[in-house]
């Protein structure tokens, strides 16, 4: 019997490794990367956090409802996530609009429904990184902040996930074992040049955040922040100082580098498993133990 059973494991073997050349290795990874009925809304979906998110879920089957808003001078980098994810075998639904006016969040959900079915939103990624890098107070008026600049920041950077996850919920888009994440940063506790409106903005996404965990848990949907390590992205690049921030960030990382966005993209596909849904209302650090060296 033994020999029977090794003969016959043989021939199994072997008649697998026949189909394996026959059927190709590309047929093969888009077969175990198969696509389910799963979308992604994800907010800043061309570069970034947000262009990272989308690939690592495409290539665990999800789709991708992307949400950007670029120029002609900067479009390349979305057509490009977007290749990625289509190239990773899942649907991509781009869309370049203002992810903050409310009819245009109507009509990017209008456009899913009409696709996805109920309760195949597993995620909404908030990563939406536009507003104003002026002091609150300077030497004038004309220097400081003005209250129209402080309540774009606040809408981009933090209301608008209020709103968008209003939608998807009463849609019944986002439902039982969904994941609702938002993208923070240090700059929420602390004070740099500059950076006061965007920080009150990170301080007020975390707030949401912390309610939206409590109001969404009877649906059995979590909320979390991301506060992600020093970043070299496009929006880190805009703050003033920002070559002195990232040296400080290598400096005293124990891990002796910057984040990078595949390193949040890693942590984001694990926290949309179904083992993550007793994490929730929590800043969740993803900086290879920065923050905690920073003083």
């Amino acid at each position: 019997m033994p020999a029977l059973l090794s003969l016959t494991s043989t021939g199994v073997a072997a008649g697998t490794a026949l189909w394996l050349r026959s059927v190709g290795a590309a047929t093969i990874v888009r077969a175990m990367n198969e696509v389910t009925d799963r979308w992604a809304v994800v907010l800043g979906v061309s570069s970034g956090f947000g262009a990272a998110v989308a690939v690592e879920l495409a290539h665990k089957g999800i789709n991708i409802c992307g949400v950007h808003l670029d120029r002609r001078s900067t479009i390349a980098a979305a057509e490009k996530t977007r290749a990625a994810i289509e190239a990773a075998g899942a649907k991509a639904l781009f869309f370049n609009t203002n992810a903050a006016d409310a009819d245009k969040r109507t009509e990017v959900v209008d456009a899913l429904a009409a696709q996805a079915v109920s309760g195949s939103v597993c995620l909404l990624f908030h990563s939406l990184a536009f507003g104003s890098l002026v002091p609150l107070v300077d030497d004038d008026r004309k220097g400081s902040a003005r209250p129209s600049q402080a309540a774009m920041t606040l809408d981009v950077m933090a209301s608008s996930l209020v709103f968008w996850t209003q939608d998807l919920v009463w849609r019944g888009l986002l439902g039982e074992g969904g994941r609702v994440l938002a993208m923070s940063s240090a700059g929420s506790t602390r004070a740099a040049k500059g950076y006061g409106m965007v920080s009150a903005a990170k301080a007020a996404l975390e707030a949401y955040i912390r309610q939206l965990a409590v109001e969404l848990a009877p649906r059995g949907i979590t909320a979390n922040t991301i506060r992600a390590g020093v970043t070299d992205t496009a929006a880190l690049q805009k703050i003033p100082g920002s070559d002195a921030i990232k040296d400080h960030a290598r400096a005293i990382n124990p891990r002796g580098r910057l984040t990078v966005p595949e390193d949040v993209a890693k942590a984001v596909a694990l926290l949309v498993e179904p083992g993550a849904a007793w994490i929730s209302g929590n800043v969740l650090g993803v900086d290879g133990g920065e923050d905690i060296t920073a003083g």
